[in-house]
């Protein structure tokens, strides 16, 4: 008997690992897509898989106190997201509805997501996405909501965030997990994940689009860096972003711990006696405490803050993104949101 290509067994050993401790109902995100796809053919095949291993709810063994704990029914759903961005949108998810449907996969809903304008295009998408997945995930009482980027897409997030110059954080691209978010196919090439896809898929014209930047990194940045410096680019700079989240966890824990911003403000003379990789992060904090859309903010606006702390010579305020800004005053550094 043929077993999987290797193609979508790579796919499902990515997914079958990430599962492992994952108990309760599971949703992949699924645009319609040949990547979100694969991974929702993956899902449904493990969850298939588990149900015909035995009627009842699977057993496993918890490291921790040794005995055998009862795990509590294994679902899979799916959730795909309207954004209203084309003209052909609704029928896109209808289609996405169907096919998560014809896997099995229960339950499967459409999310109607309402895009603002804050972030610019990409991440006023990416914003109302996120909230969106999260509310149906709420809804349906989900564990975990599936995210099929992959190894390139870590890559090419990589690169965007060396473009904005934002510092380790950025550096650190994708985490595999981030509350009910799950990335199951972070170290899994999308050539190879594409293969797997087995559906017809849907070609998002934006992926396309050369007025989007990380399509521009896709098509253009990428390729152009591989032809000069040779294959493994990709994983490189996935491999840089795993090494660069280790470090940026430790710093951020770090600088959480000690910031010292009390409701907005903070004194400058603490935030001038710091060393600079706290100073920073407690500006950025502060920031985004204030309303700053996270995609927004940079590195300059960073530094501008940070010239109120050491550079001061009776500048004005600095104006951030969404509406706040920030000021010295008193001897204290205000962080005010929009008003």
């Amino acid at each position: 008997m043929t077993g999987p290509s290797l193609a979508v067994a790579a796919v499902r050993v990515a997914l079958r690992r990430a599962l492992a401790d994952v108990d309760g109902l599971v949703l992949v995100a699924c645009s319609g897509g040949a990547d979100s796809l694969a991974l929702a053919e993956a899902l449904a095949f493990e969850r298939a898989s588990e149900a015909s291993r035995g009627s009842g709810p699977l057993t496993h063994r918890d490291d921790r106190t040794g005995p055998m704990r009862q795990r509590s029914e294994q679902r899979a759903g799916l959730v795909t997201i309207d954004h209203g961005l084309h003209a052909d949108s609704a029928a896109v998810a209808a289609r996405v509805v169907a096919q998560g449907r014809a896997l099995g996969l229960d339950p499967v809903r459409c999310e109607r997501a309402a895009v603002g304008r804050t972030g610019g295009p990409e991440g006023a998408a990416r914003s109302a996405r996120y909230a969106a997945l999260e509310r149906v995930a709420e809804q349906e009482g989900a564990v975990a909501v599936l995210l099929a980027h992959t190894l390139d897409d870590q890559a090419e997030t990589v690169l965007l965030g060396l473009a904005r110059g934002s510092g380790t954080r950025s550096l650190a691209g994708m985490p595999a997990v981030r509350g009910v978010f799950h990335r199951p196919l972070l170290g899994v090439p999308r050539d190879v994940v594409r293969a797997a896809c087995a559906l017809e898929p849907w070609e998002d014209p934006a992926n396309a689009d050369p007025a989007f930047t990380r399509t521009r990194v896709r098509h253009d940045v990428l390729p152009f860096l591989e032809s000069r410096l040779g294959p493994g680019v990709a994983a490189a700079l996935a491999r840089t972003a795993r090494a660069a989240r280790d470090d940026a966890d430790a710093l951020d824990e770090l600088a959480a711990a000690s910031t010292p911003f009390r409701d907005g403000s903070a004194a400058v003379d603490d935030l001038g006696a710091a060393r600079p990789a706290l100073r920073r992060r407690w500006l950025r904090s502060a920031a985004l405490a204030a309303g700053c859309p996270a995609g927004a903010l940079t590195a300059g606006h960073v530094d501008a803050l940070e010239a109120l702390v050491l550079r001061w010579r009776g500048q004005g305020p600095v104006h951030l993104p969404g509406g706040a800004s920030g000021a010295r005053a008193c001897g204290r550094l205000v962080l005010t949101p929009h008003r």
